[in-house]
C-alpha cells in the first residue's frame, strides 16, 4: 500500500485523512497468468493499481492477429480509463502476462472519491497525462526504427520485463514476427 500512497503523492498533496479515505475504498485483486483485467466487448469495471506483475493491452486487428500495444508493470495504475469513466464497452484486452495481485477501484468507488476530496480530479488527471506521455515517449520510436534497434528500445525501456514476458508478446509489441525476434536476438548476443 505503501507504493501506491508514494505514487498518487507525486502528483498532488493529500493528507492524512484523505489518504486514509481513499486507501479505504481500496480492495484486492488477484489474477493468475492469462486472465484478464479488462475484456473486449464488455464495460471495463476497475480502476487498479499494480503491486506485482505485469500486464498487457492488446487487440485483434482486422486479420484476426492479436496486436500488443503495451505493457504495465509494477507501482503503475492500469485501467480502459477513458471507457471506464464513460461506461461504455472496451474495444481492446487488458491481460495478465505474470501472475498479478491489484489495488482496485470500482466505478463507484472512484466517483465517490472524486465526489469526495477536493483536487483528486486534479491529481488524476495528472498521473492520466503521465502515462500518457510515458506511452508515447515508448511508442514513437517504434514508427521509425528498423526491426534491432527496436529491439534494443524494448531492453533499454523496459529492462525487467525480457524474462518474464513471453517472446511472442514482445514480437507482437514491436511489430515483427517471432521468427525475426529470434534472429535479432540471437545476432546480438
Amino acid at each position: 500500500m505503501k507504493e501506491f500512497v508514494n505514487y498518487i503523492l507525486q502528483f498532488g498533496n493529500l493528507n492524512t485523512q484523505q489518504i486514509d479515505f481513499i486507501v479505504g475504498k481500496t480492495k484486492k485483486l488477484v489474477l493468475k497468468k492469462e486472465e484478464y483485467f479488462s475484456e473486449a466487448g464488455k464495460i471495463p469495471r476497475y480502476v487498479g493499481f499494480i503491486l506485482k506483475g505485469v500486464v498487457r493491452f492488446c487487440y485483434y486487428n482486422n486479420k484476426g492477429e492479436e496486436i500488443t500495444h503495451s505493457f504495465i508493470d509494477e507501482n503503475n495504475f492500469v485501467s480502459d480509463q477513458q471507457r471506464f469513466e464513460a461506461q461504455v464497452v472496451a474495444s481492446e484486452y487488458i491481460q495478465a502476462v505474470t501472475d498479478c495481485e491489484f489495488i482496485i477501484f470500482s466505478k463507484k468507488d472512484w466517483d465517490e472519491i472524486s465526489n469526495t476530496i477536493v483536487g483528486w480530479d486534479t491529481i488524476t488527471g495528472l498521473i492520466l497525462k503521465n502515462c500518457l506521455l510515458k506511452t508515447i515517449e515508448r511508442r514513437s520510436p517504434l514508427v521509425s526504427e528498423d526491426a534491432t534497434t527496436r529491439y534494443l528500445s524494448f531492453i533499454h525501456q523496459f529492462p525487467g520485463l525480457l524474462s518474464r514476458v513471453p517472446l511472442s508478446h514482445i514480437a507482437s509489441y514491436l511489430g515483427i514476427t517471432q521468427q525475426s525476434l529470434s534472429r535479432i536476438r540471437k545476432n546480438i548476443r
